[in-house]
C-alpha cells in the first residue's frame, strides 16, 4: 500500500513538473513569431499591385476565382507601374494549388501616399444567367479575398468590450433583405469598394530614406442602384446611399404561352440585359500604433483572449487524464506485473527442485509434489502465452505496410507542428502548411520502408521488394484515388478547389519518381542491414485454444471503448480545428504551440490506453494481439469521424450535393490518417511491452 501510495505521489509530481514545463513551452511557442519572409517598403508615388484571387463561403465547400465570376470586371490588360499586368497570374506553390487560390493581379490602380476619392472600374453587363449566377452566390454567402503586400483584404471590427479592434478576412460579395410583408428574399451585389491602406515608416535605413511599409489592409463596400446619380461613372453620394443595386430583371414576356414554355430554357441574351456600374475610392492612412511584425495580429484579437483560456483549460483536461493514465499503468508495471513475474521465478525454481529431489533421490516427497501443484497454479493468465504471443497474425504483409505508412504520417505530423510551432509556418506564408506536408510526407518514405520492413522481417517475410512496392502504393495510393474521383465532381462544378490536372500529374510523379524509390531504400536498409527484432520467447508448434472473451474484452467493444479516451483528451483543441477549417474560414488557426502540447499527450494517452488493453486481453489468455493494438490505437479516429458526421447536421449549412461530398470525403481522409498516425503507435508501443514483459520471466 505504501508503495503503491510513493508511486502515486511521484506521477502527480512529474505530472506537475510536466505542466511547468508545458506552460513554459506554449509561451515560447507563441513568442516566436515569424510574420513573413521580408519586410516590402515602397516610397511615395510608388504603385501597388492589387491581386485578387478568389470567392468562397461558410455554407458550401465550392471556390472559385474571382475573375471567373462572371458578373465582375474581368481584366483589361493594363500596364502598371510595377511593371505587371493586369490579368497576369502569379506563380503559386503546391499549398496554395491545393487549397484554391488562384491569384491574378487586378486593374485597381493604388499609389503610395495618393488618395482616391472614387474611379470608375467598368459597367459589366449580366445576362439572366449571369444574374442568376450572382444570386446563387450572394445567397450562399460567399466572401471575396483581395490581397496587398501579402495581406488579405479585411473587414475591420471592434471587441465587444469596444477596447480593441480587430479583422475579418474578405469581404462580402453581397448582401440579402428580405421583404417583410411577404417574406420574400431580394439579393443585392456590392458594385463600389472602399480601399483603406494603412502604413507607417519602414524600419532601418529604408524609412530613414521615406520609405512606408504597409500594416493594414481594409475593404468596406457599398451597394449603389443604378438610378444613383452618377459623375463619369462614379456615384455623386458615397455617405447616405438611397438605393441598393438589387440583382433582379423583370420575368420573361411573351404573347403566346406556348412559344415562352417552349424557348424557356433558350438564352436572349442581346434583349435582357442588366448593367452593373463598378467603382472604387483608395486611401491611404499613417498608423503608427501597429509594427510591421505584429500586422497579422490583428486577424487573431477576436480568438486571443477567449480561445486562450479555453486552450489552456484543454491541456488541463487532457493532462489529468493522462495522469491518471499514468498511474493505473505504474500500479500495473510496479505490482501486478512485478508480482507475477516473481511469483513465476519463484514457481519455476520450486519446480525445477522437486525434479531434482525427485530424480536423484527416487522419494516421492508430498511435500514436493505439493510445491509443483503451487506453481502450475500460479502460471495462470498472460504467463501461459510465452509460446503463442508472437505467433504471426494473419494478413501480417498487410500489417506491416500500415505500421510503416504510419510512421511516415508521425514524421509529417510532428514535423507540421513544429515548424508551425515556432513561427516557420504562419499564415503570411499561404499554402505553405500544404506544401511544407507532402514534402516531408514523400521525405519520410524511408521511414516508411524502414519500419515496414523490420516489422515484416520479423513475421518472417522472405520478399522485401514486394513488401516495400505495397508499403509505397497503398496508403498513398488510396488517398490519391479518392482526391481524383473527388475532383471529376469539382471539375464538372468550375470551382477552383479542382486540382488542376497538370498538379496531380507532378504529385503522381513525385510519388512515384521519389517517395516509391526512397521506401524502397529505407525498406532494403531495414530488411537487410540490420538484424530482426528479436522475441524473447520461441512460438510453439501448435497453437492455443483462445477461451471465452468477456464482453468487455471482445474486439468491437474494446476497441470502441479504447478509443473513447483519445478521443476525450483532444475534444476541445478538435472544436478550435472544425471551427476554423469548415465553420469560418474568414478566421485562422494559429494557435500550434498549443497543439503541439495535446498532441504529445495524446500519444502518451493512445500508448497507455493501448498498452493497459492488450495487457487485460493476455490476462484472458488472448493471444491476437497484433491487428488488436493497431485497431485499439487508432479507435479515436472512428470517434472523430463520428464528430464530424454530427457536426456536419448540426452546426454547419453546407448546401449541394458536392461540397457535401467534399466535406464527408476529406473528414474521411483526415481520419485515416490521423487513425494510422495513432494506431502506429499504439502497435509499436505495445509490441515494445509485449518484449519487455515475456524477456523479465523464464521459460523451462
Amino acid at each position: 500500500m505504501a508503495g503503491a501510495m510513493r508511486s502515486s505521489s511521484s506521477s502527480w509530481a512529474s505530472l506537475s513538473s510536466f505542466l511547468a514545463i508545458v506552460s513554459l513551452v506554449v509561451s515560447q511557442a507563441q513568442a516566436f513569431y515569424i510574420p513573413g519572409w521580408s519586410i516590402k517598403s515602397y516610397k511615395e508615388g510608388e504603385h501597388i499591385p492589387l491581386m485578387v484571387n478568389k470567392a468562397y463561403s461558410d455554407n458550401t465547400q465550392l471556390q472559385y476565382a474571382y475573375y471567373d465570376l462572371p458578373f465582375v470586371c474581368p481584366p483589361a490588360g493594363r500596364s502598371h507601374a510595377s511593371g505587371f499586368l493586369s490579368g497576369q497570374s502569379i506563380s503559386l506553390n503546391l499549398g496554395e494549388v491545393l487549397r484554391g487560390d488562384r491569384i491574378v493581379i487586378s486593374d485597381l490602380d493604388l499609389t503610395v501616399g495618393h488618395d482616391n476619392t472614387c474611379s470608375h472600374l467598368c459597367d459589366r453587363k449580366l445576362s439572366r444567367k449571369d444574374l442568376e449566377r450572382a444570386q446563387e452566390l450572394v445567397k450562399d454567402g460567399y466572401v471575396v479575398e483581395w490581397i496587398v503586400d501579402n495581406l488579405p483584404g479585411a473587414t475591420s471590427f471592434v471587441t465587444v468590450d469596444k477596447t480593441q479592434r480587430y479583422y475579418a478576412a474578405g469581404f462580402k460579395l453581397g448582401f440579402t433583405k428580405y421583404d417583410p410583408s411577404t417574406g420574400k428574399p431580394h439579393y443585392y451585389l456590392n458594385n463600389h469598394h472602399t480601399i483603406l491602406i494603412r502604413y507607417r515608416p519602414a524600419p532601418g535605413r529604408a524609412g530613414e530614406s521615406g520609405g512606408k511599409v504597409i500594416v493594414g489592409f481594409e475593404v468596406y463596400t457599398k451597394s449603389i442602384g443604378p438610378n444613383s446619380k452618377r459623375e463619369n461613372g462614379c456615384p455623386v453620394e458615397l455617405q447616405d446611399v438611397e438605393e441598393n443595386f438589387e440583382l433582379y430583371l423583370p420575368p420573361e414576356k411573351s404573347k403566346d404561352a406556348s412559344l415562352q414554355e417552349q424557348h424557356a430554357d433558350t438564352e436572349d441574351d442581346n434583349d435582357e440585359m442588366i448593367t452593373v456600374p463598378y467603382s472604387y475610392s483608395v486611401y491611404f492612412r499613417e498608423d503608427t500604433s501597429v509594427e510591421w511584425d505584429k500586422r497579422w495580429d490583428l486577424y487573431f484579437v477576436n480568438q486571443e483572449d477567449r480561445g486562450s483560456r479555453i486552450h489552456l483549460l484543454a491541456i488541463i483536461n487532457s493532462l489529468i487524464i493522462c495522469g491518471l493514465l499514468s498511474g493505473l499503468v505504474a500500479m500495473i508495471l510496479s505490482k501486478t506485473i512485478r508480482t507475477d513475474i516473481k511469483g513465476h521465478k519463484e514457481g519455476s525454481v520450486e519446480s525445477g527442485r522437486a525434479k531434482r529431489v525427485e530424480k536423484h533421490g527416487g522419494v516421492d516427497d508430498p511435500l514436493n509434489d505439493a510445491s509443483e501443484d503451487e506453481a502450475l497454479e500460479d502460471v495462470t493468465g498472460w504467463k501461459l502465452l510465452h509460446g503463442d504471443v508472437f505467433r504471426r497474425p494473419k494478413y501480417g504483409h498487410l500489417l506491416a505496410p500500415l505500421v510503416g505508412s504510419g510512421t511516415q504520417v508521425i514524421f509529417m505530423a510532428f514535423g507540421l507542428i513544429f515548424l508551425s510551432a515556432v513561427g516557420v509556418l504562419n499564415p503570411s506564408f499561404r499554402g505553405g502548411f500544404l506544401s511544407f506536408g507532402f514534402g516531408l510526407f514523400v521525405t519520410a518514405g524511408v521511414s516508411s520502408g524502414y519500419f515496414s520492413a523490420k516489422v515484416y522481417k520479423g513475421f518472417g517475410g522472405v520478399n522485401f521488394g514486394k513488401n516495400a512496392l505495397i508499403t509505397a502504393s497503398f496508403f498513398p495510393g488510396l488517398l490519391f484515388t479518392l482526391v481524383f474521383i473527388l475532383n471529376l465532381f469539382v471539375w464538372a462544378q468550375a470551382s477552383s478547389t479542382a486540382i488542376p490536372f497538370s498538379t496531380l500529374l507532378a504529385m503522381a510523379l513525385l510519388w512515384l519518381c521519389i517517395q516509391v524509390p526512397l521506401v524502397y531504400l529505407g525498406s532494403w536498409f531495414g530488411y537487410a542491414k540490420t538484424a530482426a527484432w528479436e522475441n524473447p520467447t520461441k512460438t510453439a508448434p501448435v497453437p492455443r485454444q483462445v477461451p471465452p472473451q468477456s464482453w468487455y474484452i471482445k474486439s468491437l467493444q474494446s476497441i470502441l471503448l479504447a478509443g473513447l479516451v483519445p478521443f476525450t483528451v483532444i475534444f476541445i483543441e478538435l472544436i478550435f480545428v472544425f471551427q476554423s477549417v469548415w465553420q469560418d474560414k474568414s478566421s485562422f488557426y494559429y494557435v500550434f504551440g498549443f497543439l503541439g502540447v495535446v498532441s504529445l499527450i495524446l500519444i502518451v494517452t493512445v500508448a497507455e490506453v493501448t498498452v493497459v488493453t492488450i495487457y487485460v486481453q493476455l490476462c484472458a489468455e488472448n493471444y491476437h494481439w497484433w491487428w488488436q493494438s493497431f485497431a485499439v490505437g487508432g479507435a479515436s479516429a472512428l470517434w472523430v469521424f463520428l464528430y464530424s458526421i454530427w457536426y456536419y447536421f448540426f452546426k454547419l449549412h453546407i448546401t449541394g450535393f458536392v461540397s457535401s461530398m467534399l466535406f464527408f470525403v476529406y473528414s474521411f481522409m483526415a481520419c485515416c490518417i490521423y487513425g494510422l498516425l495513432t494506431g502506429t503507435v499504439g502497435f509499436l508501443c505495445v509490441y515494445a511491452f509485449i518484449r519487455k514483459l515475456y524477456a523479465a520471466i523464464k521459460i523451462d
